[in-house]
């Protein structure tokens, strides 16, 4: 957005631009817009936490007047948002796809790692910067604290924000950590099944949660179940009983299930290989190299109930997540 120009909370016609600039999907402007947008809502309720901490009901309080004040504090947080911010929109552009900084700056001088300079969100590229710093419009030139209003939720909006920025960088990490662990693993399968790898491992992301919620048995083994395969009659092995969602007619019910165990990942992308190559029902999907076509023949071949579930699927294979842990 260019310098001088006068924001306003009510003016439809920037929810316009947004809208405009959205339907190019990989417009750096529509990224910057969307971050932005969310770190305004996010300070707009932090204000809104501080305000109802407030004492009510003073002398001059009612109805228009905090009708007045919840406007006002709308524009403020706009006003923080698209001036230098807590840093939050910086973290959000970089996670939809951005490069550099949101106020021009060139991943070069934005950050220590060459890392910003491949499109995708890498926690470690993202420069961090002390809650203090973070807020400099709350300091004012003597150093001190602004205690004022606008200051006071700036500062704890920046604390937050860091939280946010620990939780991200954490996921991240635990991201990169689960497709090391099963990447081999999913490169033998490949070369059995046809499928890339990368495919598999996005199913395994999305049937476990990036491998945090990998199916347990009563003691707290590890079932080592990547894919939630069911255990039939034929099943010899261990297995592990737990009540799941699924879907009928388009309606979420819940039943206890039997699921295989395997001693351990390797077993699990080797037995998943089998099952393909071996199954008439999953004939399409052996040798799928579309990300569309692979996730549409499982969800056909009725792998899963989930009625959304080759979207999902679909959004993992292609998303920055699945890029950004693979490269790392």
């Amino acid at each position: 957005m260019a310098a001088g120009v006068q924001l306003n909370a009510l003016d439809m016609r920037s929810l316009a631009d947004l809208k405009r600039l959205s339907r190019d999907e990989r417009s750096p402007e529509a990224l910057k817009g969307a971050a932005r947008q969310f770190e305004a809502l996010f300070l707009q309720m932090v204000i809104k936490s501080m305000r109802e901490a407030s004492p009510k009901d003073g002398l001059f309080d009612s109805d228009q007047t905090r009708m007045f004040q919840q406007l006002h504090d709308q524009q403020m947080a706009l006003q923080m948002a698209h001036g230098r911010g807590v840093g939050l929109a910086d973290v959000i552009y970089r996670q939809l796809g951005g490069t550099g900084g949101l106020n021009g700056t060139t991943a070069a001088t934005d950050a220590p790692s060459a890392a910003t300079s491949t499109a995708g969100f890498d926690v470690a590229s993202i420069p961090r910067r002390p809650a203090v710093s973070a807020v400099r419009p709350a300091l004012d030139q003597k150093g001190g604290k602004d205690d004022s209003f606008a200051g006071r939720a700036l500062a704890a909006g920046a604390a937050l924000a860091n939280e946010v920025v620990s939780e991200v960088g954490a996921l991240a990490s635990g991201t990169r950590g689960f497709v090391r662990q099963v990447w081999q693993h999913a490169v033998d399968a490949s070369a059995t099944t046809g499928v890339p790898a990368q495919f598999m491992v996005a199913q395994a992301a999305l049937e476990t949660g990036w491998g945090r919620a990998v199916l347990k048995h009563a003691d707290g083994a590890s079932s080592h179940n990547l894919f939630n395969i069911k255990a039939g009659s034929s099943w010899k092995g261990a297995v592990v009983e737990v009540p799941v969602t699924e879907y009928a007619n388009g309606r979420a019910y819940t039943e206890n299930a039997r699921f295989r165990s395997y001693p351990s990942y390797a077993e699990a992308f080797r037995d998943y290989a089998r099952l393909l190559t071996t199954s008439p029902r999953y004939a399409d999907v052996v040798g799928q190299t579309d990300p569309a076509g692979f996730a549409r023949s499982l969800q056909d071949a009725g792998f899963a109930t989930d009625p959304r579930y080759a979207e999902k699927l679909r959004s993992i294979i292609g998303g920055n997540t699945l890029k950004v842990a693979i490269s790392g």
